[in-house]
């Protein structure tokens, strides 16, 4: 069996980060690249607003009034409009094309309309009054107009490449002509529960617990840019381990479980037998020591979590964090906070541990206060936490500076 020594903390993370390349880039519809790293800047098409348009639903005016109506109503939409000459008035409505001649739009609450000989015309509103004001200065020029390339002239560059695709994005992209956009894709990850004696639904009774890592592992590694597929529990045996492996058509196999030595523990075994090239095979940090990562002889990468819940976590933030960072061409996408331990932690002696902590944002300083029931196969202190608190040996007293990974539901939100 190959194995290679245990790797320090660091190193282990600053190894997972160089494991792999960015996945290739690709054209993706607008619709499809929520998550998505750009690839490429995202440059203006065209100016914005790529023609000046009404900022409100009012009045288009063409120099001073008062002004005669001309009846026609220029909405949202249209393009062939009849130009207005100086003293008339045009109904419009917001982001509507301005008719040649406009210098202002005045808004329908500003704007008085009376009849008169030949029509209807058009007086500013007396603030006081509530009447119409024929007296009053004259409406500034640009007044409620959306010029052309207020926001951006063509060529700008709107966001730039490495950003992440938000809502946010993708309307600008929109807005700005792209129906496709140039992107780093998220990884697809398969996850392979192992453990026959893990319950799917029930109550845990003796000898048979409840499957944890099965519901926890797709949403992280979610939160994480990546996109998980349903798990899917594999038999403890090496053939159904190897037939899993082969069949997974994804970027990333994370399994969980079956790191160790024991028994019915085959992955060692079916990563050998694969010819597998070993980069990491143990980790020093507690929970989890007996991670892995392990690259298959297609390329893809293969992360082995330990099977105690906690160890688990510890091992999505140790490997597969800067890992999945770096398929989708982040390159400080795992950087920790700064914070202030507001209460002693046990170090261990030798190895970095990480501990659940609750963080609490102050006005001046940020702090994490370590939470009860971190036993590598709790759950409980992980739910209520915003992240882990980077422990080194000899560290961990009150009132101390440590690193906090914060989780990616929490650095998200």
């Amino acid at each position: 069996m190959t194995t290679t020594p245990a790797l320090p903390w660091h190193t282990a993370r600053r190894v997972a980060a160089s494991a792999q390349a960015a996945l290739p880039p690709t054209a993706a519809h607008i619709a499809e690249s929520i998550d998505c790293i750009l690839h490429e800047p995202l440059v203006a098409l065209s100016d914005l607003p790529a023609f000046a348009a009404a900022a409100m639903d009012g009045f288009a005016v063409s120099e001073n009034g008062p002004w005669l109506i001309t009846g026609e109503q220029v909405l949202a939409g249209r393009s062939e409009l009849s130009p207005l000459a100086a003293g008339q008035a045009a109904a419009i409505a917001t982001g509507a094309l301005l008719p040649i001649g406009t210098t202002a739009v005045l808004r329908f609450e500003d704007g008085v309309v009376e009849g008169a000989l030949h029509g209807q015309r058009l007086f500013r509103r007396d603030p006081l009054t509530g009447l119409a004001d024929d007296a009053s200065p004259a409406l500034p020029s640009g007044t409620d107009i959306r010029p052309q390339g207020e926001e951006c002239r063509i060529g700008d560059t709107l966001v730039p490449a490495g950003r992440l695709v938000t809502p946010g994005v993708m309307g600008l992209a929109a807005a700005a002509g792209y129906d496709e956009l140039s992107v780093i894709p998220p990884p697809t990850v398969a996850v392979l529960v192992m453990g026959d004696e893990l319950l799917d639904r029930g109550l845990p009774r003796p000898g048979r617990p409840r499957d944890a890592l099965g519901p926890l592992l797709p949403a992280w590694l979610a939160g994480l840019g990546a996109r998980a597929h349903p798990p899917i529990r594999v038999p403890d045996s090496l053939p159904a381990l190897l037939a899993e492996i082969d069949d997974a058509n994804v970027d990333v196999i994370v399994t969980t479980g079956s790191t160790a030595h024991g028994p019915v523990d085959h992955l060692h075994a079916a990563l050998d037998q694969l010819g597998a090239r070993w980069i990491i095979d143990g980790v020093d940090v507690r929970p989890g020591h007996p991670m892995l990562l392990a690259q298959l002889p297609d390329g893809r990468p293969l992360i082995g979590l330990p099977g105690n819940p906690l160890a688990a976590a510890s091992g999505i933030v140790t490997i597969a964090a800067p890992l999945i960072a770096a398929m989708r061409g982040i390159t400080s996408g795992t950087m920790g906070i700064d914070a202030i331990l507001a209460d002693d932690i046990t170090a261990h002696p030798h190895d970095v541990r990480l501990v659940p902590v609750a963080i609490d944002y102050g006005e001046i300083t940020v702090s994490a206060r370590p939470l009860r029931f971190a036993g590598p196969a709790m759950l409980r202190g992980l739910a209520l936490a915003d992240g882990f608190a980077v422990i080194e040996p000899g560290t961990g007293q009150r009132g101390t500076s440590v690193e906090v990974l914060v989780n990616p539901t929490q650095s998200r939100a």
